[in-house]
């Protein structure tokens, strides 16, 4: 299985675990193309001309809401992250790749084609669930009969689900996540102190919260001044910012409580028991697993390493023959 990779595309950060290597390369999902046609930049040296490219350079990412939106520009980024991988040359090998369970049938093979039609040479192509994965990269034996909940906290979206016996009971996905959580910060400064600033601020101040005492509580942020038009300063407080993410908090809390209404009584027995898991790169949001717990009454654990989860559960997928039926073909298409 040496010749074996496994792919978590998020909507920020691509992860790809490399069986050869037994390493996971995280690198933010974005791709820099110059005058429509020449690609310039992928990945994190794409993101740092995020919103400060000029006209002939577009910068974007190609995975909206958990999904493929822009198909071409993904496979130009899946091909050079394997070249990548590979130190220069593209062998043929197998693939797996996550797939969030509430989507259409199209958007799931939208999955399969990228794999195929990137150049890649892939030899087998499986699926696997990724709420199943998250719950595998948390250290949850998932193929057992009890009942677990897994709050998957995006950049996009949330992705709230049941598991049970290697299965999805329920899912739910919802769109909220670091991104909104970014666009809620910059419409609370717009709104408090008349400044425009980007979302890739708003995300570095959301980040420096999440360990407030590295920070004091305070962070300053650079923007422009609506009134004069000039760039300024201003320092935002932690309480400034945790109040202008309150909504998004309630909007992920009360969609958990959707899904627990319809859980099964044996099942709710064990979440109970066991509480909820919390993965996702923006599970980590200062006060959210604390609303969570309050509001939800059930004890909240996070992720060791919530960015890696999914990746990690692909691994073991790919390690561990007893995980092997968790994966599966995308229907009608390729052979397993």
């Amino acid at each position: 299985m040496n010749n074996t990779f496994a792919i978590d595309l998020g909507t920020n950060n691509i992860k790809i675990y490399n069986a050869a290597t037994d390493k996971i390369m995280v690198q933010k999902n974005m791709i820099a193309i110059e005058n429509k046609k020449n690609m310039i930049a992928f990945g994190d040296s794409a993101y740092e001309m995020y919103e400060k490219s000029p006209a002939n350079i577009r910068v974007s990412g190609p995975i909206t809401n958990g999904v493929i939106a822009d198909i071409n520009n993904m496979e130009r980024l899946i091909k050079s992250f394997i070249t990548y991988e590979n130190k220069g040359a593209v062998r043929a090998a197998d693939y797996f790749i996550a797939v969030p369970t509430d989507v259409t049938e199209v958007e799931r093979r939208a999955f399969y084609d990228l794999l195929k039609d990137a150049g890649i040479k892939a030899k087998k192509i499986l699926a696997v669930e990724k709420a199943v994965a998250d719950g595998l990269g948390m250290g949850i034996d998932v193929k057992n009969s009890q009942g677990v909940l897994v709050v998957d906290v995006g950049y996009d979206t949330t992705e709230i689900s049941i598991l049970s016996l290697g299965g999805i009971v329920l899912s739910k996905l919802i769109k909220v996540g670091g991104h909104v959580f970014d666009t809620s910060i910059v419409n609370a400064v717009r709104r408090e102190y008349n400044l425009v600033i980007g979302s890739k601020t708003a995300e570095g101040v959301r980040i420096s919260f999440n360990d407030i005492s590295k920070n004091e509580g305070k962070a300053t942020v650079y923007g422009r001044d609506i009134v004069t038009g000039l760039p300024v300063e201003r320092t935002l407080t932690h309480e400034f910012v945790s109040q202008s993410l309150q909504e998004n908090f309630h909007t992920i809390v009360d969609n958990i409580k959707v899904i627990l209404e319809r859980t099964p009584p044996e099942l709710s027995a064990d979440i109970y028991r066991h509480g909820l898991f919390m993965t996702g790169g923006a599970c980590q949001e200062e006060g959210l697993a604390d609303a969570v717990a309050e509001e939800v009454r059930l004890r909240v654990n996070i992720a060791e390493s919530p960015i890696n989860s999914c990746a990690l559960g692909l691994s073991q997928v790919i390690k561990k023959s007893n995980y092997r039926s968790l994966a599966y073909t995308i229907e009608g298409l390729g052979k397993s």
